[in-house]
């Protein structure tokens, strides 16, 4: 008998992500019953589905109860199960911050036009949550070195991160900007993370970045200075 569950928990681990418009996404993000035997499959080998939806894919997460068995059971906690050095984990946040949070916004106000708009029609159907690549802002490499290749490791560091970011599929990198890739939105859990950036010392320096010129590309500088405040659990 064929298992939809296993296949698609196996689609999801050697795939890692998933459009949500996939069959059997869909099915784990409409079906009680379905989802309730994958939540519950997944909970037995300390995982859980991450969506979000905002987000145009899916893919699988550390459950919160394992997250101190993974990320804490060497001597120190560890950011990450990417081998990302601390630079890279910075960069994944600043690139987070950058794209999804403003992309965020824009999907809010969009649908809240949208509601504005059916508001007089008496046979209005509900619109679909935008999410369209064109939600997303694009990032020039040139201006995010300007605003923060100081704290990042510098121009040769963020040049090998993005070309590491843009392979794990955080990131899509077109000469010489930086778009959202399908793992960027699930990078970390947006109701545990937004808050603590935007009134976290990363919203100084996402705030200065923006009061602030592009400037030549920078020499390589020291280690990264920005830290996350939870692990890349993707």
């Amino acid at each position: 008998m064929h298992d939809d569950t296993a296949t698609l928990v196996t689609r999801l681990l050697s795939q890692r992500w998933l459009p949500r418009d996939d069959v059997q996404a869909r099915k784990a993000l409409l079906d009680d019953g379905f989802r309730e035997e994958l939540d519950r499959r997944l909970e037995a080998v300390g995982l859980e589905l991450r969506e979000h939806p905002y987000a145009a894919y899916i893919g699988l997460a550390v459950a919160r109860k394992s997250e101190r068995a993974v990320f804490g059971g060497s001597d120190s906690w560890i950011s990450n199960t990417l081998q990302l050095d601390r630079d890279g984990v910075a960069l994944l946040v600043v690139l987070w911050a950058l794209i999804v949070l403003p992309k965020r916004q824009r999907q809010i106000e969009r649908q809240a036009v949208d509601a504005a708009a059916s508001q007089g029609q008496m046979f209005a159907e509900g619109k679909p949550i935008p999410r369209d690549p064109a939600v997303s802002p694009v990032i020039a490499e040139r201006t995010l070195l300007a605003d923060f290749g100081d704290k990042l490791g510098g121009k040769t560091r963020v040049g090998f991160n993005l070309g590491t970011l843009n392979r794990l599929g955080f990131i899509i990198r077109r000469k010489g900007d930086v778009a959202e890739g399908p793992l960027l939105d699930l990078a970390f859990d947006y109701e545990r993370t937004a808050r603590r950036i935007l009134d976290g010392a990363l919203a100084d320096l996402l705030t200065d970045a923006a009061n602030r010129a592009p400037a030549p590309d920078d020499d390589d500088a020291g280690t990264a200075t920005i830290h996350p405040e939870e692990p890349s659990d993707v």
